[in-house]
């Protein structure tokens, strides 16, 4: 088996560890006072878990293989990486407030400050990255096309019901918040 092929699967299973001890520590805190997930969070499992399957299904046959794969493997690695961090540091940036499900918590506030000073959801957006470069670092454009589509109908979807259950949380503030910021990408979206 190539090296660069065990690489992305056991970072990628290093990553899926991370988010599951992290999930589970979260849940054991219980301090959710009101839920407005609407499914959201399996709509996103299923999202993702389809991506993966169809990415690396297709990225171990030879169609849509960029020949040599090298150049992105590293772009691939650097886009996880990069990820990583937007990720962790939305995270820690939230502390308290960061939940798995769409919920508030006894005293919850509105985070402005760090990434969300420019974007609402970076935690979002750095496992966007996470998993593009997961894809790409098999160098296969297809494996790209088939990880995105359906990871990111499954954000689209989570992002949607958060934005309507923060409006519904926090009412005007939110508002202006969305005025003030875009949801994923600095001055683009």
């Amino acid at each position: 088996m190539d090296i660069k092929l065990v690489i992305i699967l056991v970072l990628s299973i290093v990553y899926g560890l991370f988010e599951l001890i992290m999930s589970l520590y979260q849940n054991r805190q219980k301090r959710i006072v009101k839920s407005g997930d609407r499914k959201s969070l399996w709509i996103l499992t299923i999202g993702i878990t389809l991506g993966y399957w169809l990415s690396f299904m297709i990225g171990a046959i030879k169609i849509g293989r960029i020949q040599p794969w090298n150049l992105f493997f590293v772009m691939g690695m650097v886009f996880v990486f990069v990820g990583l961090i937007v990720r962790v540091t939305s995270i820690i940036t939230l502390k308290r407030h960061f939940t798995y499900t769409v919920t508030t918590i006894a005293n919850h506030e509105l985070i402005e400050k760090g990434l969300y000073k420019w974007i609402r959801h970076p935690g979002y957006l750095g496992q966007l990255m996470i998993f593009v470069g997961i894809a790409a670092s098999l160098s296969n454009w297809l494996s790209v096309l088939f990880m995105i589509i359906p990871v990111f109908v499954g954000y689209a979807y989570r992002i949607k019901v958060e934005e309507h259950f923060m409006i519904e949380q926090f009412g005007q503030n939110y508002v202006d918040f969305q005025q003030r910021t875009k949801k994923l990408i600095p001055s683009i979206y």
